[in-house]
């Protein structure tokens, strides 16, 4: 178990949300715990890893469309925008139960170095999105000649 200094504004500033918390316990008692917070928000799942070459995020994207989706390198900071739109086949009265979410998205991840943002390359294929960045070359040591 881990100690956790205490500090009492910590508590003063979660009234709201504790009350917000108890108030979605009267109205959704099915929701428990992490469940609640993904009801109001959706954040894909997300891989961040590297080989050779390149470092690479791979994001499920289920159900966005190619265009929906926005990559952007600025710095060393990726970002990857995008949205998954309402799709109105059945009223909303209908629904028996609704567990897939639509909806704006951004994710945004720091790189170790800055990047071209040119030789960022994206590709998208069956709800999944490929991000490699390559990695930047090292900067070779100079000797400097005293005078």
């Amino acid at each position: 178990m881990e100690l956790m200094k205490w500090r009492p504004t910590r508590d003063l500033f979660n009234v709201q949300r504790r009350f917000g918390a108890l108030l979605d316990d009267l109205w959704f008692p099915a929701l428990a715990g992490k469940d609640r917070e993904a009801l109001w928000e959706w954040n894909p799942a997300v891989d961040v890893f590297e080989n050779d070459e390149a470092i690479v995020v791979k994001a499920e994207l289920p159900g966005v469309a190619k265009e929906d989706i926005a990559v952007d390198v600025q710095g060393r900071v990726l970002t990857i925008k995008g949205e998954r739109k309402v799709e109105n086949e059945v009223q909303e009265e209908r629904y028996y139960r609704k567990e897939r979410f639509q909806g704006r998205f951004e994710r945004s991840f720091t790189l170790p170095a800055d990047v071209d943002p040119e030789a960022v390359k994206a590709d998208y294929k069956d709800g999944v999105l490929k991000v490699e960045v390559p990695k930047p070359e090292e900067r070779k040591a100079g000797k400097i000649t005293v005078q």
